[in-house]
């Protein structure tokens, strides 16, 4: 690669890189929203504040095919800057749900979060994978989940401050029955009054880079004029996105991928809570558990594809979760928090491995194709409410029910990194 090539390439890499920190930082205070929200919206249960990540996830499985639609008539880059505008958007509607203490006003607005998303990470994740060579598109990948885990590391420990300062506290008043209700009230009132600035300044960072990014020079990347990948057994031209079944196996993969991340990530402070640790301290435990991916995609980009391949980084990464479930499951109380946090160190590499293997050879497809293995996203919005039901309304012990929700996502990951990813294809 020419310094020129090199230089063509870094400019956008970086912005996309922007981007990522931006994804990161926005889908990651979904661990600080469940707690803060059933506390400032008096939810009863896990159940409900998981809503919480179903209201962010879901958005992926209904637009990201629509997403893909706007980037073939818009272009990637103006994909991008309606996709942060509509971010700006989302998290303005934060403040009026905040004033009427309305939880489905806020899950209207992470919804809409949601949706931006899902556009934004439609037009990012080909374009990082498309930019350079297909076989270190997954160190790129990973380069890019640095940026994205760097700001999942900041963001519980900033907005756990700001949201869910003296927690315990405010939620022992507001249960305390000598408490009058004029009394809670006012406490909160003080609650959601914490949302106000920390949205308004999102709002602005959001449209701010929408306008950077309209005035850059951001190349496009055109898939559209890519030649489609001949069938190497039938050795016909393929017509249609059916004809991949690897993209449809590697989008049920990132179903259960990240399914297995949300878990990791977003319910490890309910995970905590439960085995008595104060919710003061739990707030932070979404930290270790980006700390340790954060680890993970330091390994990566290290030793893919020097080292080892993307296969093998992904097989590895499911028999360390696998180890990682069984291991939480037999141990208590800080000790088993310690291994949920270190399931992040397994999912590290998955995203940036299952990803490019998914969108391989799909040519003028990939806009499509992308679009597919992002609705695969909806596992996060699935599994959490799968945990919470077998733990609030079965009676089921919160650990066993975090057992048999996460272990088949790694048990299908290795499925797909030994020979899913290969069906379809010459042997």
């Amino acid at each position: 690669m020419t310094n020129q090539t090199k230089s063509s390439v870094i400019s956008p890499i970086v912005t996309i890189g922007a981007l990522f920190f931006i994804f990161g930082f926005v889908t990651w205070a979904n661990s600080t929203l469940i707690p803060f929200l059933k506390l400032a919206c008096g939810l009863k249960t896990d159940f409900e504040a998981f809503l919480v990540t179903f209201a962010s996830y879901i958005a992926y499985f209904f637009l990201a095919l629509p997403s893909s639609w706007i980037l073939k008539k818009l272009g990637f880059k103006n994909g991008l800057v309606i996709g942060l505008i509509i971010l700006g958007v989302g998290s303005l509607v934060f403040i009026p749900a905040a004033s009427s203490r309305s939880f489905g006003l806020f899950l209207t607005g992470i919804f809409i979060q949601g949706a931006a998303l899902s556009l934004l990470q439609t037009a990012s994740n080909p374009y990082i994978s498309i930019i350079g060579p297909i076989e270190s598109a997954a160190k790129r990948m990973s380069i890019m989940g640095l940026c994205n885990k760097f700001a999942g590391i900041i963001v519980p420990i900033v907005m756990g401050t700001l949201f869910l300062k003296n927690a315990s506290g405010i939620e022992a008043k507001i249960n305390d029955v000598t408490t009058t209700v004029a009394e809670k009230e006012v406490l909160l009132a003080e609650v959601l009054g914490r949302v106000y600035m920390p949205y308004i300044v999102l709002a602005v960072v959001f449209v701010a880079f929408a306008l950077f990014i309209k005035y850059s020079h951001l190349p496009e990347v055109d898939v559209d004029k890519e030649e489609v990948i001949e069938d190497e057994d039938a050795k016909t031209a393929k017509t249609s996105i059916f004809q991949f079944p690897h993209l449809f196996l590697g989008a049920f993969c990132i179903f259960v991928y990240v399914a297995a991340e949300v878990m990791a990530g977003d319910i490890i402070g309910v995970y905590g809570k439960e085995l008595g640790i104060s919710p003061d301290i739990s707030k932070y435990f979404t930290t270790l558990t980006l700390t340790s991916m954060l680890v993970g995609y330091f390994i990566g980009i290290a030793t893919i594809p020097k080292y080892i391949t993307q296969q093998a980084a992904l097989k590895i990464c499911a028999i360390l979760g696998v180890i990682f479930v069984c291991a939480a499951y037999f141990t208590d109380g800080y000790t088993s928090v310690i291994f949920v946090g270190l399931l992040g160190l397994a999912n590290s590499l998955m995203w940036p491995a299952i990803f490019p293997l998914g969108i391989k050879g799909l040519g003028k497809f990939t806009k499509t194709g992308s679009a597919i293995m992002i609705m695969g996203i909806a596992g996060g919005a699935i599994w959490p409410l799968i945990y919470g039901y077998l733990k609030d309304y079965t009676g089921m012990h919160f650990q066993l029910a975090f057992f048999v929700s996460v272990l088949p996502c790694y048990l299908y990951i290795w499925f797909f990194a030994v020979s899913g990813h290969k069906i379809g294809k010459k042997a």
